[in-house]
């Protein structure tokens, strides 16, 4: 079966001022995807998901994302509304959408309960833990409706074992809603996990992204990356990013 794009960078270019970001990109991402980017701090990944989602607009070129749904947005922060209840603030994407209220709160009540969080739709996000915020701000993300999503650093500052809890569960939920997901990372580890591919940004202003795929399948364990071709393309991307902040 071939494979559909859902995203595509035609000769795209962005620049601050007079600073250039972005100069001439072209990047293909395929239906069902995960995609890890990695890359030196300031070197423009987050610019590229302001760009996918509309925050910003390209300078020239073009961007294509398949359907008329807009992308799902996952920042680092879970962004989650202070004064509003956890259903409240998981419905709110639908809200936004015109969806009456108590539909918009029966649909993510479904996902609360699936993501193994019953019990605390009443809560406020000042009585959730680090990780469970997070899950919540997945399931917002989720109720966007679009079949891509972007998730910049989402577990960044996370415990090492919430974190790594996290991974294994975001993959599961990958393969079970099979959505795309681009995944900004600074973690390498992280990065190979997850991944199908990664992009890797190699060079100031971005020109291109540098890819790697991935040789591991849906049935993957942390035991995988101790695999020695994991590890060889461990040590490469780590020499990648080193030459990079030498630069």
């Amino acid at each position: 079966m071939k494979s559909k794009n859902i995203l595509q960078f035609h000769n795209v270019s962005f620049h601050y001022d007079e600073k250039p970001i972005i100069e001439g990109l072209n990047a293909v991402v395929q239906e069902g995807e995960l995609i890890s980017i990695i890359g030196p701090s300031g070197c423009g990944k987050s610019t590229l998901f302001r760009l996918i989602t509309g925050l910003e607009k390209e300078n020239a070129g073009t961007i294509e994302v398949k359907g008329t749904t807009p992308a799902g947005y996952m920042p680092q922060k879970d962004m989650l509304l202070p004064w509003r209840t956890i259903i409240e603030n998981a419905a709110l994407p639908l809200e936004c959408q015109g969806v009456k209220k108590k539909e918009a709160q029966m649909k993510a009540q479904e996902l609360l309960e699936q993501f193994g969080l019953q019990g605390y739709e009443k809560k406020q996000p000042k009585d959730l833990s680090g990780g469970m915020r997070q899950r919540v701000s997945f399931i917002r993300t989720l109720l966007t409706g679009g079949d891509l999503l972007l998730l910049d650093e989402p577990f960044s500052a996370l415990d090492a074992l919430t974190k790594a809890s996290l991974q294994e569960w975001l993959f599961e939920q990958w393969k079970h809603w099979q959505k795309t997901i681009l995944f900004i990372t600074h973690d390498v580890e992280e990065a190979l996990f997850l991944s199908n591919r990664i992009f890797v940004v190699t060079e100031q202003p971005i020109t291109s992204l540098t890819e790697r795929i991935v040789p591991l399948g849906q049935e993957r364990s942390r035991k995988d990356l101790h695999r020695p071709e994991m590890l060889a393309l461990k040590d490469e991307l780590i020499g990648m990013l080193q030459r990079q902040v030498l630069v």
